[in-house]
């Protein structure tokens, strides 16, 4: 499993990363993957929803916007794209 986490402010890449792990993508284990590429990129966690984990699962993306966010965060969004090999 691949994940491609992107940082974005005005349509550019401010901060990236690429989450791996040798396990199957699960989605009850969904908010620890979210929680550590929060950590690896230095932000905080936003808050995570179904709907976020439906589009994460039927478009392979979700977008993390700031009133996702309880803290202060400084990017117009934050992206996570499911790499598919």
């Amino acid at each position: 499993m691949k994940i491609w986490a992107k940082l974005l402010v005005n349509g550019k890449i401010k901060k990236q990363f690429v989450y791996e792990r040798e396990e199957r993508l699960t989605y009850s284990r969904f908010f620890d993957y979210l929680s550590e590429i929060c950590q690896q990129l230095d932000i905080p966690t936003p808050v995570l929803l179904k709907t976020h984990i439906f589009n994460f699962a039927k478009f392979n993306h979700v977008n993390f916007l700031p009133r996702d966010f309880v803290e202060q965060f400084d990017y117009d969004r934050l992206v996570l794209e499911n790499i598919i090999v």
